[in-house]
């Protein structure tokens, strides 16, 4: 079947492979190698004439197998191009979806039909014909539905559809519990059953089928699904299936072979992967459990400084079910309008800003429900309404948070000119949709953590609702910390977001920050930077609101607000018009803050590359950083349409290079692409010029090191540029810490962070609804006597100003806290008294506590056992 111009290429391709470093593995998998070279090249040419399947049989090996074999042929970057690498991700991601589905499917069959039911049902209706029947009708709806191959929810709710539909043709002999009891109760209402081959099937109208929704409510209650969700599915895509291929119409269910060959075509014509064989458990489609391991989810550990989270097991399908059920428990209370709190909030503006709301979220929603069905397939515009709807009910909700948070820390109710911008609701809404999209968007792959894109992710939002990524960064922040019932998972998702507005997003042409960048440097002429290195090892401050970022930056410098402003900002709505050719530009806000959070981005990600490829070199590490930055500060159009990783990789080639030491950027790339959140288009697709891209390395050779050859060699001389500091790395504002944190000063003290307040089997408990008392334990030492032990400790506690707050979680009203600090050069945080420099105040406390510890001990044993296992505070 393959072309002869596809043999060619392929067979150097192939010589190529057998002539390159660590050949003899090459070698030793000839038939393997040659397979993979004809895939590649087919890809390439846009000459399939053969399905991945019937590759796979050819040479005999697993779609697991494959792909890591593809990986590792892969090492030298050219091997593989982009198209390539796109296309098998597409594939990978199918099979993800598809597995999971089969399994979930397998074992849902098991549940639902007796293994040898008794001998009054005929042997045409035996366990094998029916999970064949039911398999192939389902891929058959879901490649006629749906467009997007990996939609892992509307593809389970189909195949609920499906089963449901099945169920109510199944003889209830054949039926456990409680589906034997849905389906006779059905047939006690009146709606004819018929046997699955039974005459007069054309009794089973449609209009029967809209009213038979017992047992659909038995499969959503079994399988944690919207009800809702699965019947708009049911009505909106199944129905219309059914009457496509004349099932409704027809005096009988097609026989398996004419489904069969109907969905031959499709599977031909997409030639990809033949699902059909996951019904004989074929060799090609087993999952491999090393590097398909992210179909047991296990837990993992996503950084050196977590601990490990004892969650059960959970299949991929399970797991977005959870997700889904907690995101519309969250949005059940929230309302589509916005509330009486809003409102009055509206009224208060100079310019009421309500009729805009509301025209521009019927607007985007119309616009939304049109892209959603182009993306998804066009009978599910009414699920794209669904989910647009959830997103509404939660951009008003946080919109809400938003304001009351405002009004608390500047002392204002009149926010007209931040409720009449429409780059700031536009991006308020998007967020809020992205939520929701994400939350359903998490296919198969996604269980163990990476970030497998979908078509409908992010920043696909940005498109359909025309919005630049840099004013969607300035909403990621306040919208985390305005919105506490965020799950982990939603948290990481918008962080995720963030690095990628902030790697290579905000850097496209057209991007309002270049502008930003223009007006800084002319503020005070060219000595201006965006960002000066002086403050890369302060603090990051993260009191920065949506509303400080949208108005930046038209602030008056010397406007300040009337009441209690920790940022210093003036109020969004008491600041004169600024004319620009009577006042220089005011310094961005937002375009500060961007800057600080992009060096730190950007030094993580080298910290991180660094030791994995020049640890024996320490002294270099502030050399590259320093080159890094200068590239991102001084030669900021170098950033235009490109990536963050590619400078960094270049900046370390480059001062490697100079110093010699032996890196080459094959060994760079090799490191790189083991990284988390990496893509392979990183490295094999750099823009060299206009419309022109080609490999890192010859961007490196034509344009970076071109541009910065003279910096570059300063550092070879004696006297190198002087070093940028290290940016201050605090934790991020978005992390959950799971390690109790010790207190400073060398006592044996913790502090013990609130565990996931989510326990989804007890119903959903948002933080906010816990107490003080079950919010913040405290231990010390051992456990010793009872509560009256603990009321110097309170006492004492209670009289700081530090609380203990774990950031953008708990409060809907966030209030910038002083840090937790103890003993600042002999000074009391607290009450300020004077006390020595080697000793705090705390210290002091402690000390005393500890003299009397063996008194109290002993009075604990007098006392009768009289204790408790710990006490609270």
């Amino acid at each position: 079947k393959v072309s002869d111009g596809v043999r060619e290429k392929a067979w150097k391709t192939y010589e190529s492979l057998s002539a390159a470093e660590g050949a003899p593995a090459y070698n030793k998998k000839k038939k393997e190698t040659w397979g993979v070279c004809i895939f590649i090249v087919a890809i390439d040419l846009d000459e399939m004439t053969f399905t991945f399947t019937e590759l796979l049989k050819s040479i005999n090996i697993s779609v697991c197998t494959f792909f890591q074999f593809l990986k590792e042929v892969d090492v030298n970057m050219d091997t593989v191009s982009t198209k390539v690498d796109s296309t098998v991700s597409r594939l990978k991601k199918k099979y993800d979806v598809l597995l999971a589905l089969y399994l979930k499917f397998e074992r849902t069959c098991g549940l639902i039909y007796l293994e040898q039911p008794s001998s009054e049902i005929s042997a045409e209706l035996s366990s094998v014909l029916v999970l064949k029947n039911y398999w192939i009708t389902f891929l058959l709806a879901k490649g006629k539905v749906l467009q997007v191959e990996d939609d892992l929810v509307i593809s389970f709710q189909l195949l609920l559809c499906v089963l449901d539909y099945f169920i109510k043709l199944s003889p209830p002999a054949m039926l456990k519990e409680p589906y034997k009891s849905a389906v006779t109760a059905v047939t006690v209402n009146g709606s004819s059953r018929t046997p699955r081959r039974g005459q007069n099937r054309s009794t089973r109208t449609s209009k029967h089928i809209d009213t038979d929704t017992k047992v659909i409510e038995v499969l959503c209650k079994e399988h944690d699904c919207n009800l809702d969700e699965v019947k708009n599915v049911y009505f909106t895509s199944f129905i219309p299936f059914l009457n496509s291929i004349g099932i409704i119409a027809s005096n009988g269910l097609p026989e398996v072979e004419v489904l069969s060959k109907q969905y031959d075509e499709l599977y031909l014509n997409n030639k990809d992967i033949d699902a059909r064989l996951f019904l004989d458990h074929d060799e090609t489609l087993q999952p491999d459990v090393i590097t398909c391991s992210q179909l047991e989810r296990t837990p993992i550990k996503t950084s050196p400084d977590e601990e490990l989270n004892p969650i059960l097991p959970q299949t991929p399908v399970r797991a977005v079910m959870n997700n889904i059920q907690q995101l519309i428990m969250i949005l059940n209370s929230a309302t589509d309008k916005p509330s009486d709190t809003l409102n009055v909030y509206f009224n208060n503006c100079t310019v009421n800003p309500r009729d805009s709301i509301l025209r521009r979220v019927e607007t985007l929603g119309h616009i939304f429900k049109k892209k959603f069905a182009e993306a998804v397939g066009q009978g599910c515009a009414e699920i794209g309404s669904q989910r647009y709807k959830l997103g509404v009910r939660l951009y008003y909700r946080v919109m809400e948070s938003m304001l009351k948070s405002e009004e608390e820390r500047l002392s204002v109710q009149n926010f007209s000119k931040l409720l009449n911008d429409n780059i700031f609701h536009t991006s308020l809404l998007a967020c809020a949709v992205e939520v929701v999209m994400a939350t359903y968007g998490r296919n198969a792959s996604q269980s163990d953590g990476t970030s497998a894109e979908t078509d409908l992710s992010f920043p696909w939002i940005l498109s359909v609702f025309d919005l630049k990524a840099f004013d969607f960064y300035k909403v990621i922040e306040s919208f985390i910390k305005a919105e506490p019932s965020l799950t982990r998972e939603m948290i990481k998702h918008l962080e995720r977001c963030e690095h990628r507005i902030m790697e290579s997003l905000a850097w496209q042409s057209g991007s309002p920050l270049f502008d930003l960048i223009k007006q800084s440097k002319e503020r005070e002429g060219q000595t201006d930077q965006p960002e000066p290195t002086s403050t890369l090892n302060l603090p990051l401050q993260h009191n920065h609101t949506a509303a400080d970022l949208y108005l930046s930056p038209v602030r008056s410098p010397k406007k300040k607000a009337s009441g209690p402003s920790p940022s210093g900002t003036s109020t969004p709505d008491a600041q004169p018009s600024v004319n620009p050719q009577t006042q220089k530009p005011q310094k961005s806000t937002s375009l500060s803050l961007f800057y600080k959070k992009v060096y730190l981005l950007a030094y993580l990600r080298l910290r991180t590359l660094f030791f994995r490829l020049l640890s024996e070199h320490p002294d270099l590490e502030p050399l590259i950083w320093t080159l890094f930055q200068h590239t991102l500060q001084n030669e900021y159009e170098l950033m235009r349409d490109r990536h963050l990783d590619q400078i960094m990789m270049c900046s370390m080639y480059a001062i490697c290079k100079v110093k010699n030491v032996d890196l080459r950027f094959k060994t760079i790339v090799s490191a790189y692409k083991e990284l988390p959140n990496t893509n392979q288009e990183t490295f094999k697709r750099v823009l060299i010029r206009e419309e022109q891209y080609d490999s890192i390395i010859v961007f490196y050779n034509l344009v970076f090191m071109q541009k910065l050859k003279t910096n570059i060699l300063q550092y070879a001389s004696n006297r190198p540029p002087t070093l940028s500091p290290i940016p201050h790395m605090p934790r991020s504002p978005y992390q959950f810490s799971n390690s109790p944190r010790r207190v400073p000063a060398g006592n044996n003290i913790y502090i013990s962070p609130l565990k996931s307040p989510y326990k989804f089997s007890d119903g959903f408990q948002s933080p906010t609804k816990m107490t003080p008392r079950s919010r913040i334990l405290v231990s010390i030492g051992e456990s010793f006597g009872t509560s009256e032990k603990f009321q110097k400790i309170n006492q004492m506690v209670g009289n700081s100003d530090g609380q203990l707050k774990r950031s953008a979680e708990v409060s809907a009203a966030p209030k910038p806290l002083k840090r937790l600090r103890f003993d600042i050069e002999g000074q009391d945080e607290a009450d300020g008294s004077k006390h020595l420099p080697q000793e705090s105040k705390f210290q002091q406390k402690l000390a005393e506590m500890t003299s009397t510890r063996t008194r109290m001990q002993k009075q604990k044993l007098n006392d009768g056992n009289d204790t408790s296992a710990s006490e609270e505070k």
